[in-house]
């Protein structure tokens, strides 16, 4: 079992207020043991769903997902905190209550849905359990803001009637608002609590797996033999690393606690600040999200919402995440030089050859993914594939290791291979029967029953893992139902059209403001949920795509977890770093600075998102408006970076900076103009620094000290 009682979180709580309160994980004691196997036992009753071996209609899978999430985190927050017996008790009866909804759902399905609108007292009483069980676990996991939030809108259902016009409604009675909010699938239950019962779930399983299965090592490995032998190496592993594992996790919180572990003692040790090296691991970790093939929730929510393929939301997302990496890998970059912070001997430095030539069976279950999503397969088959294939990699190789001689392990390989291949042809009962064969013959072979134990741990830890974001997915469908019941989306839509008939340039910052603030106190996938539906249709009707108007508030979405005062991801890192976590998010937000102009690109060229429209597209076709607008981001990206750092290959004064600020500025429109104009200063400031450089030569660097 995952028993970490000594988490970095734990050791330093002076460091940071905000903290995971599940970071310390299942404890030893008997409670701890029992919550361990009831995450294990949540975790097959998702696969088993997944795979379709048990069948329920959808309503009663999103029903018992909210119960097990509601089961888990009272006890478990409870445990963790060491609280005294009346307060365990109130937390063991809580989390009754809530699986006891999860219970009434099932046993009343039909009666339910026979007397849709016409609730009895019984539905009403345990639609209120379900709302207040649900409301207290989101505050113990996340923290009061998204409750608050989430309670502003359940209360504007109930009295919006008595607000002046435009804000009030036609009112709406209490048994309305329960019956909408706690049944159906318009509350509680709605589209982000499928994704979150469905894709989400088992993508945080396959991540879990492969975590535990040396992924992190091998993507560390390769980073570390790439680049950490250049200028300012160990950022740039961070960077890469993170990047790499966000194509498995997901989450961007998630990124910093695994990969901050190795990658901020690094660069601590070789020079950089601790604010700083949190600051690159933050930043980093936030871009997982957007990195494919598995990206975070939101992707998901996306796709379901927008009644899109995921593969839609992946390709929108692929140019931009690779410029978001690369902003972030120029900053540090920069950064490096202007602080002479040198790279790593080669010597001490690891192969990624001989890594992948080590490791690379574990690129396969990734490898399967990306091609059954780029073949059209639906997400939840995609990653039920992974996942399986990842187990039977688990479970394969402890036997294999034990084989007698390499004809007989290649033997072994190909039969294991050929079983995998015939999913595709008879079906997930193929799979099912080979882990199930390979899980006895482990159980009987020397070591076999520690890989078992790896497999039960990863089953419980993506349970654990997927606790926050489940909740958050439940909670906000208070939001999403509101919209629907009341058309409160409309009134705010309405106000950011009438401001962009005049500038959509000026809606857009609107609505990037909204998500900083936003993402003050919620995480992305609440804060996204929010902003797109008020936002999204908004800037449809200004001429926005609808994909692109989504992803401008997921990117920014994002970006919100790293904006002081409350940056949910820099807090995360805090521990881990031993620094203020409002140190490390003004560093974060300096980083992802060059990153901001790529959002606003997409708008205004949604070629950059390889979307068509656009007059770039119509004026000289689809894939030169797609180079040339990748051009632009590129030299926008790299003026922002040198004009917020100061530092190019020298340091740099304000004039310069000014100047290059302007020119990234004037790249993001997509008009004649300002782009004539901003080439023009491009142009100009080359031209500057090459004659500085001859007239002065490389200004001397200091060193970080």
């Amino acid at each position: 079992m995952t028993r970490d009682d000594t988490s970095p979180a734990a050791q330093q709580p002076e460091v940071s207020t905000f903290h995971d309160p599940l970071a310390k994980g299942f404890p030893t004691t008997r409670e701890g043991r029992a919550l361990f196997w009831l995450a294990v036992v949540f975790s097959v009753f998702q696969i088993i769903t997944a795979l379709h071996l048990v069948a329920l209609p959808s309503i009663v899978v999103r029903g018992f997902h909210v119960g097990f999430l509601l089961a888990l985190t009272f006890p478990l927050i409870a445990v963790s905190r060491d609280s005294r017996p009346p307060t365990k008790a109130l937390a063991w009866t809580m989390a009754a209550a809530g699986f006891g909804v999860a219970i009434y759902q099932f046993v009343e399905y039909v009666p339910l849905i026979t007397r849709a609108g016409d609730p009895t007292t019984l539905d009403l009483v345990v639609g209120v359990i379900a709302l207040l069980t649900l409301f207290s676990a989101a505050w113990l996991i996340m923290g009061p803001a998204l409750p608050i939030i989430c309670g502003l809108f359940l209360a504007y259902c109930l009295f919006g009637q008595y607000l002046p016009s435009p804000l009030n409604h036609r009112g709406y009675a209490f048994e309305q608002v329960i019956d909408h909010m706690a049944y159906g699938t318009e509350g509680i239950y709605g589209i982000p609590t499928l994704v979150s019962s469905t894709y989400i779930f088992l993508f945080i399983l396959f991540g879990s797996f492969l975590e535990r299965a040396g992924m992190i090592k091998l993507f560390t490995d390769v980073s570390l033999g790439l680049v950490g032998h250049t200028q300012g190496g160990a950022a740039k592993v961070a960077v890469i690393s993170s990047g790499l594992m966000g194509t498995i996790s997901g989450s961007g919180v998630a990124n910093v606690v695994t990969t901050g572990q190795f990658t901020i003692p690094l660069m601590k040790r070789f020079g950089y600040r601790a604010a700083f090296a949190g600051g690159v691991e933050a930043t980093s970790s936030m871009g997982a999200q957007l990195m494919p093939p598995v990206m975070g929730a939101v992707a998901f929510i996306m796709a379901e919402t927008l009644g899109v393929e995921y593969i839609e939301v992946v390709r929108a997302a692929i140019i931009p995440a690779i410029l978001y990496f690369m902003s972030a890998f120029w900053m540090v970059h920069l950064e490096a030089g202007r602080r002479s912070l040198f790279g790593l001997p080669r010597s001490e430095l690891p192969s990624p050859l001989a890594a992948i030539k080590a490791q690379w069976y574990l690129l396969l279950p990734l490898i399967a993914l990306i091609f059954l999503l780029f073949s059209g397969y639906t997400p939840l088959y995609a990653g039920t594939i992974g996942l399986a294939l990842t187990v039977l990699l688990i479970l394969g190789g402890s036997l294999a290791l034990r084989l007698p001689g390499k004809a007989i392990r290649l033997i072994f390989w190909i039969g294991l291979g050929l079983v995998a291949a015939a999913l595709l042809r008879f079906g997930t009962y193929v799979i099912v029967a080979a882990v199930l064969g390979l899980i006895a013959a482990n159980l009987f072979s020397k070591g076999g029953r520690q890989t078992l134990a790896i497999c039960r741990d990863s089953l419980a830890e993506g349970a654990r893992t997927a606790l926050p974001v489940g909740i958050a997915c439940a909670i906000v469908g208070i939001i999403v139902g509101t919209m629907t019941l009341t058309g409160m989306a409309n009134t705010f839509g309405q106000f950011i059209v009438h401001v962009g008939e005049s500038n959509l340039f000026l809606s857009l910052v609107l609505t990037m403001v909204t998500c900083l603030l936003l993402g003050m106190g919620i995480p992305t996938v609440p804060n996204y949920i929010i902003t797109a539906t008020i936002a999204g249709p908004a800037l449809l009707q200004l001429g926005v795509p609808l994909i692109v108007s989504h992803m401008f508030v997921f990117y920014f979405g994002i970006l919100a977890d790293l904006t002081p005062p409350v940056a949910l991801a820099c807090f995360a890192a805090a521990p881990i770093a031993k620094e203020n976590g409002l140190k490390i998010s003004l560093e974060a937000i300096k980083i992802a600075a060059a990153g901001f102009v790529i959002p606003y690109m997409a708008v205004f060229t949604p070629a950059l998102m390889l979307q068509d429209g656009g007059e770039l597209s119509a004026a000289i076709g689809f894939w030169p408006a797609v180079v040339y607008v990748v051009f632009k981001t590129v030299l926008a990206i790299g003026l922002w970076g040198v004009a917020v750092v100061g530092f190019l290959h020298r340091r740099m004064g304000w004039p310069e900076r000014a100047l290059a600020m302007a020119a990234a500025f004037l790249l993001v429109a997509a008009l004649p103009m300002t782009d004539g104009l901003g080439l023009t200063l491009v142009t100009v400031f080359i031209a500057w620094q090459v004659w500085s450089t001859r007239r002065k030569g490389p200004a001397p660097t200091v060193s970080n000290g």
